[in-house]
């Protein structure tokens, strides 16, 4: 195996280790995606193409792979210099502008997995999985709860993620952690931590992003990285509605 990869032997074999090198990852919002490229990357997935129109912003960096001299310049040339400073014969394509329902297939094309960390602003995130369902692309969905990652997998033949919205409601990431956290109470194991972190967010009388911690950000990165492992190399994962949790935290913390 080579040098760069030599210590992930026995966790990976030869053979995936070149599967994964050549795998084509279309990773669309590189706020939370950008720690989730760079745990990708050092773990051999060479082939990533970055698409973001937004800048860094000092804000970003309690969480986002960023640094305070990247501040006020574009996200994608700042995470691609970055990764080719760990890499500097990847394959990093960057392009320094927003998805549209009018751009978004032309760059889909090409790629056997997209990581959909767009902001739920508009219906452009709905309409990207709709297109990459249509090309039978897995898309992944990562979200930062603070404490805890969450992770779940739209497939080409499986439920859109706005089949959990209710009639006349505007979907967004919020939507998605009610509908974890509901899932997990029904089947008796309740996190009423991530209830108390909702309440206390809608009950915020300034109009504010959700708050986000780096802990939840490394955890997505790891949880996606192994994730898309699986799928490259055609390991079993589990699909929407169900989805992936990471936390170390108990109710008993708080």
């Amino acid at each position: 195996m080579e040098t760069r990869y030599a210590r992930n032997r026995i966790y990976i074999t030869e053979e995936e280790q070149e599967v994964i090198r050549n795998f084509p990852i279309l990773l669309a919002g590189v706020g939370i995606g950008s720690v989730i490229a760079e745990c990708a990357l050092r773990f051999g997935f060479e082939n990533i193409t970055i698409v973001d129109g937004d800048q860094v912003e000092k804000s970003n960096l309690n969480r986002q792979n960023y640094t305070e001299e990247d501040c006020g310049n574009n996200k994608v040339d700042a995470l691609a210099k970055r990764l080719l400073s760990i890499n500097k014969d990847a394959n990093i394509k960057c392009f320094d502008f927003f998805l549209t329902a009018d751009n978004i297939e032309e760059h889909i094309d090409g790629h056997k997995v997209a990581i959909n960390a767009l902001d739920f602003s508009s219906p452009v995130p709905l309409v990207f999985d709709t297109i990459c369902q249509k090309q039978n692309i897995p898309i992944l969905h990562p979200y930062n709860i603070g404490w805890a990652g969450l992770v779940t997998i739209i497939n080409e033949d499986g439920l859109p993620l706005n089949s959990i919205s209710k009639p006349d409601e505007d979907f967004n990431e919020l939507n998605v952690v009610k509908y974890a956290s509901g899932y997990l109470e029904f089947w008796g194991n309740p996190q009423k931590w991530i209830d108390g972190v909702i309440e206390k967010y809608l009950g915020e009388k300034e109009d504010l992003p959700p708050p986000q911690l780096s802990i939840a950000c490394w955890s997505v990165a790891a949880m996606c990285t192994h994730l898309l492992f699986n799928i490259a190399t055609g390991k079993k994962f589990k699909k929407f509605p169900k989805f992936y949790l990471s936390k170390v935290i108990d109710d008993d913390f708080n």
